[in-house]
């Protein structure tokens, strides 16, 4: 049930404005360091939805249960994604407005807005041809392995990771070495959201996109960039550079986690480690084995009720983040089932209207970025050395620090290839 309701009425019993209690920090170390234990200790205290700040004195609901998170995503008009209403009373520097202020993308939008924005998206993410782009991926997977293979240890973030995330990106958006490094530095300032190096990023973001726009406005070419001034839908370009922020931030960010923490699994759960290698179990399996337990955005796909709303018998105010956690409804013991080969039905990638329309790529290059590194280091396993592995802060992504591994060195794959 979903049931406006006053403002003056929300100190009623059910607020989880009102508990009485502090809200459980999303962005401290200690929920990054074991997101899972708070989301069970939050859903037996609370149920399927609970208080939590995304920033010091930002609070926000967090959606716990597989089929409140559903009936959310799927009601737009009583819960739409346009925080306009919540930023007025959110400070310019507070870590992590740029994260959630409002821009003129579908992801941020609603109504017509919505409508308008969405295309653009949709249509040049979809005419990326996905045949071609595993010879993009292994071109540039190939010679960042030959840069490491002989040491018989890695640094697979630093030397491998994040490089072809960063590279593969680029390609698809068509962007210089020099504009993707900015955008990269931005982003990853922007989704941390520590301090003033959100704000900080948020400048060097509008900055940077701008200055790429421009530069396919005078030299198109075949990538996603062009194709979005191109669009009929008529995209200015601040809305254009809007759109490709959005796409290079997910590239980035959800890619490089995606494919560091399937690797992690891969390396440390005997389920995959030997089966992926030995051809048991696909990397693809290994891949949503990972999207149902630790999403790379675990926290996100956040709403603003228009108005005090009762559901699950909790009324939630007005213009105040509702945030899904899809790590925590993934694993909902209340719709969780045993062996999850081949079951896609997570919330890793969205759903109803804002459902990501890049899973298709993304799939793809995940999967080539680990097979070209397992076929060529198939005995790789974490360095015993490095102790256990340790995740950045922020509310909303699950990213590693680091990835050190260690392997029997190896010649060179590539043909003529010289360090």
């Amino acid at each position: 049930m979903n049931t406006p309701l006053s403002p003056s009425d929300l100190t009623v019993s059910g607020s989880l404005t009102d508990t009485g209690e502090p809200p459980v920090r999303l962005y401290a170390p200690e929920f990054a360091a074991d997101p899972h234990r708070v989301y069970q200790a939050l859903r037996s205290k609370y149920g399927s939805m609970a208080p939590v700040e995304l920033a010091p004195g930002v609070p926000a609901t967090l959606v716990l249960g597989y089929r409140t998170a559903l009936q959310i995503l799927n009601d737009p008009d009583r819960f739409p994604a346009d925080p306009r209403m919540w930023q007025r009373d959110i400070p310019s520097d507070c870590p992590i407005r740029p994260m959630l202020e409002w821009r003129p993308v579908a992801s941020r939008s609603t109504g017509l807005d919505f409508l308008r924005y969405r295309p653009p998206t949709t249509d040049s993410i979809q005419a990326v041809d996905l045949y071609a782009f595993h010879d993009t991926v292994e071109a540039i997977a190939l010679p960042l392995i030959d840069g490491f293979c002989r040491d018989g240890s890695a640094e697979l973030i630093r030397q491998y990771v994040f490089p072809l995330v960063f590279q593969v990106t680029n390609s698809l958006l068509g962007c210089s070495p020099e504009i993707g490094h900015n955008l990269a530095a931005a982003v990853a300032s922007i989704v941390e959201g520590v301090g003033a190096a959100a704000e900080a990023g948020n400048k060097l973001l509008s900055a940077t996109l701008a200055q790429l726009v421009t530069l396919k406005q005078e030299h198109p070419h075949d990538d996603i960039t062009s194709m979005l001034l191109q669009h009929p839908a008529g995209l200015t370009a601040e809305e254009v550079a809007q759109h490709v922020a959005q796409i290079f931030g997910t590239g980035i960010e959800f890619l490089l986690n995606l494919i560091v923490n399937t690797l992690l699994l891969i390396l440390t759960d005997e389920r995959f480690g030997g089966s992926v290698v030995g051809g048991a179990l696909s990397t693809r399996d290994a891949l949503d084995e990972l999207l149902f337990n630790d999403p790379p955005l675990a926290n996100l796909l956040i709403t603003y009720p228009r108005h005090p709303i009762l559901i699950d018998q909790v009324w939630l105010p007005a213009h105040q983040p509702v945030v899904i956690s899809m790590a925590a409804c993934n694993t909902d013991p209340a719709t969780r089932g045993g062996d999850l080969s081949g079951n896609r039905s997570h919330l890793a990638w969205g759903a109803g209207q804002h459902a990501c329309p890049a899973q298709s790529l993304a799939y793809l290059i995940a999967q080539d970025a680990i097979d070209q590194l397992l076929d060529a280091l198939p005995d790789v396993r974490l360095d015993p050395a490095a102790g256990a592995p340790t995740w950045r802060p922020g509310p909303f992504h699950r990213a590693l620090t680091a990835l050190p591994v260690v392997f029997p060195p190896t010649d060179p794959l590539a043909v003529g290839f010289e360090r």
